[in-house]
């Protein structure tokens, strides 16, 4: 297994991404490739005795920023570490990618250098919220806006996943909505509603926001901007219940003893919430494996980021997604066309009725208009 590692991106780079794959890479049964500017790779590795030994290095003398356009990747950025990394990727000299960097760009490097399965409509970037029950959020970034189809194949790579690399046995699928009822939310929501009802998926209907918590999906579909901000908000309210716990119990000598039987609890949870605990995940769609890691990811957090890589590049996901793909635009036409012959038979079936409450039965044997 060769996993590709952007040693320049991310906000500790390269420091930090440099000694996770140290880590990985004594961890692991794995080559490293990484992708970066060799004079500071090895200047690091100087400055803080990290052993290089195994781990091979591919210049790339620039690097993308948080704040460049994500077509950067592209365009003016070519010689960068993800753009070459990614490039690596697509050329088969690697058996996948991983990146702290720019979500953005490694979302449009991947969809334009490396390319998506055939079929799918549109990548998606998930994420794992870390509740008691872990859920995988898709889409939480990757594209603003969605059409139902494209929330239908997302329900699908998001459920797959679970199965595949969490093992979870038939995963429950729950679409984020403003209510439970099948006709809340918009026309986009509610079309996508009859879709995954129709998919085969273990489909369990609308979600509300204040069920997230409480297990009831293990994945939750929705668009990137309103999954972006679930993200987010999630990871801001874990990190403020643990501090204001620890503050609660700092006001004297007697909550600072009472603090110290419950510390061990206060530090799973903040753990629980910490993106490093799963290092990173993979965007979905693509034709070979691209994992995201955290912008903030120190060297715990890559080498576990490398691990998911190593994890989803074997476990056969991309296989199934690719088949799954084939046949979906022509399952899809079927389904549309089977739902469309169903709607007419119920227009019929209720302008009958609107007769029959009128006195005006229609003459046994004719035909409405619509026949």
């Amino acid at each position: 297994m060769r996993i590709l590692l952007d040693i320049m991106s991310g906000d500790h780079a390269p420091g930090e991404i440099l000694r996770g794959a140290v880590l990985a890479k004594r961890e692991y049964d794995a080559d490293i490739i990484a992708v970066g500017d060799e004079a500071m790779i090895r200047s690091v590795a100087a400055t803080d005795g990290l052993n290089l030994t195994g781990i091979e290095i591919v210049h790339a003398p620039s690097c993308l920023t948080m704040n460049d356009d994500p077509l950067s990747v592209v365009k003016e950025k070519q010689d960068s570490s993800m753009s070459m990394g990614l490039g690596m990727l697509a050329d088969g000299k690697g058996d996948a990618f991983v990146s702290a960097g720019n979500t953005g760009a490694l979302v449009v490097g991947s969809t334009l250098i490396v390319r998506k399965i055939k079929g799918i409509l549109r990548a998606g970037f998930p994420a794992l919220l870390p509740f008691e029950t872990p859920c995988l959020l898709i889409d939480s970034g990757a594209n603003i806006e969605v059409n139902a189809h494209q929330m239908e194949q997302f329900a699908y790579m998001g459920a797959k996943y679970m199965e595949k690399v969490l093992g979870v046995t038939r995963p429950r699928v729950g679409l984020l909505n403003i209510g439970e009822e099948p006709g809340k939310g918009t026309e986009t929501q509610r079309e996508a509603y009859a879709y995954l009802s129709d998919s085969g998926l273990n489909f369990v209907g609308n979600v509300e926001g204040k069920e997230i918590p409480n297990g009831v999906c293990d994945v939750l579909v929705t668009d990137g901007f309103t999954g972006n901000v679930l993200l987010k908000y999630t990871e801001g309210l874990g990190a403020f219940f643990a501090h204001t716990l620890k503050d609660l119990f700092q006001t004297n000598m007697r909550t600072k003893i009472a603090y110290k039987s419950i510390e061990e609890k206060v530090s799973a949870l903040k753990k629980a919430f910490d993106p490093s605990e799963y290092g990173g995940v993979p965007i979905l769609g693509i034709a070979q494996p691209v994992i995201k890691a955290h912008g903030s990811s120190d060297a715990i957090a890559i080498k576990n980021a490398i691990r998911q890589a190593i994890s989803f590049a074997s476990c056969g996901l991309n296989r199934d997604i690719a088949i799954y793909a084939l046949g979906y635009e022509e399952n899809a036409r079927i389904r549309a066309k089977t739902r469309a012959e169903m709607k007419k038979q119920q227009e019929r079936a209720e302008k009958q009725a609107r007769k029959l409450r009128n006195g005006n039965p229609a003459p046994e044997g004719e035909q409405t208009n619509e026949e």
